[in-house]
């Protein structure tokens, strides 16, 4: 009988990267470990394993060394992170019983979006007892005139250069404006954060993890420069900045973009010559709405969650998540599980009580490092530039995010990266969502007009695709013409319907088709003009070529796909015989989509004519 002393003495055997990589190559069939490897956008390769040699020496203690593992030593056990929910409203009277509701429901610091009729009645809509966490936009030296309260902590800030580049257009007047302001409050307001460093637009742009970084570096810069000219100390400008992310789906690049981020603030503000508690960056973030769907809308609760843990792992100071249909309009439930999103993760999940969980991980370590040496990269790339305002004003920095965004594209609309419910696992009988009007963008008068930074949804595409699918006098649809048993064509009939569904475009399956009278059978029965061969390669080729030479003699109107890609040598002559495109992994979903969208929408428009 094995003893107690026994049992603890036992441990497994020691094994090396080299019997690591000799297993995992036995499972991959021929193949090496270094197929494992990919690339992210911000050009990083992902290893498939990592280890204590890929970690750069760190600091073994949350709050000392570089910043990335917080600015406290005991995290959000002494400091919590502020629950700060925007607070969508119609009138003051309820942004005024939100409020209260919300600080009852676990809400922690005061959220929403100015405007003008708020700002008239500001004192006595707010209660300054909380934090206040407001991106003030265009509104903020209008709001900094009216601050009468005393001791207001949190941040009630905005950037002017982000509202230049959503804009398309600088305005020296609105910085100076906007500068005064800020001094006026410096004095009176001690507390209070007026500065944010806000990269949203630009990650809404499509920017990578690495240019949000840099962009951050370079405007806290621009600021810090541009503050102590006007007479602002340097210690006091710094104790005026907040700096906002949006955290996007890739939960680990997510987590090393935060702490990134304040390895490269606690570098800047030491070259400053800062004292190290001067050097503490604060982050206020926000879930992204950059990967945010109208279909399929439950989802995003989903999308959301992952993007808040990111966060919180992270170590911000500050966060914000968006209601699953805030792209609808939201309503009290969509709000309320929000808001709770944050409190599971808290207290349920005890966030809260756990210090620096992410400290230590090689992969996370790693990724630290590099984002955090390709960000420096960037940045002195934009200093060379003269900073981050010639940057965009010569288009520079909107040419380097749009091409990061179209690779973001491509990769959609050819599938190679998932929306669920939008280009993969479309539901084709949802309702039809109808969005939010989105509000007029503000013109200000500017000296310089510049490329603007659009502000983008991935989804967007598709949707418009969904949108015109349900503009067509009748459902569109594509045949299919399933060839011989179920087990020969019912991988390439799912994956078909798969691949259509992000168009709006729904199929119809024939019967198990063995002859040529079957499929003349389905094709007479039915009046869809496009039809897709379902089957294997052998059929393709025993029946495949019979059926479509026949089928097309008879049917002239109709247009044939073919379901897979048959090799090189057989490609043409298919073609030949009136197959239109072969559909498989490496098709474009949404091209394919909309090609046959605007050949139905033209045939739409010719019956109605007749």
């Amino acid at each position: 009988m094995v003893g107690l002393e026994q049992i603890r003495n036992q441990s497994f055997p020691l094994k090396t990267k080299a019997d690591w990589e000799a297993k995992a190559e036995q499972s991959l069939k021929g193949k090496t470990v270094q197929t494992l490897h990919n690339s992210t956008y911000e050009n990083i390769i992902l290893k498939p394993l990592y280890l204590e040699d890929d970690e750069i020496s760190i600091c073994d203690y949350p709050g000392g060394s570089d910043g990335r593992r917080g600015n406290d030593l005991l995290g959000y056990v002494t400091k919590e992170w502020k629950v700060a929910q925007q607070i969508p409203f119609k009138d003051l009277d309820e942004l005024k019983s939100k409020l209260s509701t919300s600080v009852e429901k676990g809400q922690t610091a005061i959220s929403f979006e100015l405007t003008n009729k708020v700002i008239d009645h500001f004192s006595s809509v707010t209660d300054s007892t909380y934090p206040f966490a407001i991106n003030a936009k265009w509104l903020q030296p209008e709001l900094v005139k009216k601050l009468d309260s005393k001791g207001l902590t949190g941040y009630i800030a905005n950037d002017p250069l982000a509202l230049f580049a959503e804009e398309g257009a600088i305005s020296e007047d609105y910085l100076q404006t906007w500068t005064n302001a800020v001094l006026q409050v410096a004095g009176k307001q001690p507390q209070l954060r007026t500065v944010l460093i806000d990269t949203v637009p630009y990650h809404n742009g499509g920017a990578n993890a690495v240019q949000e970084l840099g962009i951050a570096a370079a405007t806290a810069v621009f600021y810090v420069q541009h503050l102590t000219n006007h007479g602002l100390d340097l210690e006091t400008s710094l104790s005026k900045f907040m700096f906002q992310f949006s955290i996007g789906s890739n939960f680990f690049m997510e987590v090393a973009k935060l702490r990134a981020a304040r390895v490269l603030w606690n570098r800047i503000t030491e070259l400053y010559g800062t004292a190290e508690e001067a050097r503490n960056m604060q982050i206020t973030a926000k879930t992204s709405s950059f990967n945010k769907t109208l279909f399929d809308p439950h989802v995003n609760i989903l999308r959301s969650a992952n993007e808040a843990f990111a966060a919180i792992l992270g170590g911000v100071q500050y966060l914000q998540i968006g209601p699953f249909d805030e792209l609808t309009g939201s309503n009290l439930f969509s709000e309320r599980i929000a808001r709770n999103i944050q409190l599971i993760l808290k207290d349920e999940a005890h966030l809260q009580k756990v210090i620096d969980p992410a400290g230590g991980s090689w992969y996370i370590e790693s990724l630290t490092n590099q984002l955090a040496e390709a960000a420096w990269v960037f940045f002195q790339q934009i200093d060379a530039r003269n900073g981050i305002l010639e940057a965009l004003r010569s288009g520079w920095v909107q040419k380097e995010i749009t091409a990061v965004f179209e690779k973001r594209n491509k990769d959609i609309q050819m599938r190679k990266q998932s929306i669920i419910g939008t280009n993969v696992y479309a539901k084709l009988d949802e309702p039809i969502p109808v969005p939010k009007m989105s509000p007029q963008p503000k013109t200000v008068d500017s000296s310089l007009k510049i490329e603007k930074i659009p502000q983008r949804r991935l989804a967007e595409p598709y949707e418009e695709l969904r949108f015109k699918a349900k503009q067509l006098p009748e459902e569109p649809a594509v045949g299919l013409l399933c060839l011989g048993e179920l087990k020969q064509h019912k991988a390439r009939k799912d994956f078909i319907q798969g691949f259509l569904a992000p168009g709006g475009i729904d199929t119809v399956e024939s019967q198990p088709i063995f002859t040529l009278e079957d499929a003349r059978l389905f094709l007479s029965g039915s009046t869809v003009k496009y039809l897709c061969f379902c089957g294997t390669n052998d059929q393709y080729e025993v029946m495949g070529h019979e059926l479509l030479f026949s089928l097309k003699a008879e049917f002239p109107e109709r247009i044939f796909l073919l379901a897979g890609l048959p090799e090189r040598e057989r490609q043409q002559q298919w073609l030949e015989e009136g197959i239109q495109q072969f559909i498989h992994l490496n098709s474009n979903c949404y091209e394919t989509a909309s090609a046959i969208l605007t050949q139905l929408e033209v045939k739409a428009v010719e019956d109605s004519k007749a």
